[in-house]
Parts: C-alpha cells; structure tokens; sequence
C-alpha cells in the first residue's frame, strides 16, 4: 500500500480528499472555545487543510503547527490565512519531528496511517507532549477501509494502544459530530503519564 508523500500529495492536488468536511469540527470547535491560555503550544499532526489550525490562530492562539508531508495543504492553509508563520507549517514526516507540544489534536491522521503504525504513534504523541501534555480529538468508532484511508478502528483497540503513555481522561462517543459522523466518533482528551 502506497501512502507515501506523493501519494498525500496527489490527494490534494486532485481535491480528492473525501475525509475534509471543508470547516473546523465542531467537537474541537467546542474544546478550543474553553481554553483560555492562549500561548500553549499546539501540534495538529497530518494536518491537510487544518482548518482547526486557521481557527485556533484567528482567536488568538499564535502557537500553533501544523505538520503534514503534503507541501500544497499546507499551502491551502496559508492562502487563507497568509499571516500564519510559514516556520509552523512543517513538511515532514510526524514520526521524525522532535520537538515539545503542550497539546496535539488529533483530527483525521490517526485514520490516515497505516493501523500498524498506531502504536508508533501513541509512543510518539506521548514523546512530543511536554510533561502534563494532552492529546485531544477525535477517532472513529467505526470499521471502515482495511486497503487504504480511512482505516477505521473502535475503543478497545485503541486502548491498547493509548493506555501505556496516558491517563484517558475522556474517551467517549461524541455527542456533537457533524451529522454524517454522528455516533461514529469518539472525543478523546489523554494526558501524558
């Protein structure tokens, strides 16, 4: 299975990017509208479009990255928001950044790895997150694709994964998805061990 850079790549150059609901999801929405300190630095890993990027930093959060191996969604980010600093949009591997995060949101990159990579990947959210670092987002609750993305999953499985590295403060149905997810997602808020 080819999920390499071109192939990121060419789903945005093409627009064929099925999983983008064209606004920030309305269960970050919620969560970014409680947080009051507006210096945290936040990672949104695999972000695409990361429209939950331009909203964070048009409402004052001036801390936020975003990191994707797809150099036109990051330019899709910045044609709208031209002032977001071109040195927090990272064209890189997630798995190879190294540096420090008080939250990392999770929005759709979870599904988009390989499912073999996920426990790599709880290790490596757990790794980026200074100490009391969270990751917050959202996962599918649902099977969906076994030969490409979305690649869907449900609690259980992912337990395994998040238990080792984090205290799962919340980890449960959404209650206020987008329609066409609704019942099919869960919230989760984690903070490192």
């Amino acid at each position: 299975m080819d999920l390499s850079r071109n192939y990121w790549e060419d789903k945005y150059k093409t627009n064929d990017i099925g999983w983008d609901i064209g606004h920030i999801a309305t269960p970050l929405k919620f969560y970014f509208d409680q947080l009051t300190n507006k210096n945290l630095k936040i990672l949104i890993p695999g972000g695409g479009n990361s429209y939950e990027a331009e909203y964070l930093y048009n409402n004052g959060f001036k801390n936020v990255y975003v990191v994707d191996v797809s150099k036109t969604a990051l330019n899709n980010l910045k044609q709208r928001v031209n002032s977001f600093p071109e040195n927090q949009l990272i064209c890189e591997d997630f798995f190879k950044l190294d540096m420090g995060f008080d939250i990392i949101i999770e929005q759709t990159f979870f599904c988009a790895i390989h499912p073999e990579h996920r426990p790599k990947y709880a290790k490596k959210t757990s790794q980026l997150l200074n100490e009391g670092g969270k990751l917050v987002g959202l996962l599918f609750n649902i099977p969906l694709n076994d030969s490409h993305p979305p690649f869907g999953g449900n609690k259980s499985e992912y337990f395994q994964y998040f238990n080792p590295y984090f205290s799962l403060e919340i980890f449960e149905t959404c209650y206020n998805s987008i329609e066409k997810r609704n019942e099919n997602e869960l919230f989760i808020k984690f903070v490192k061990l």
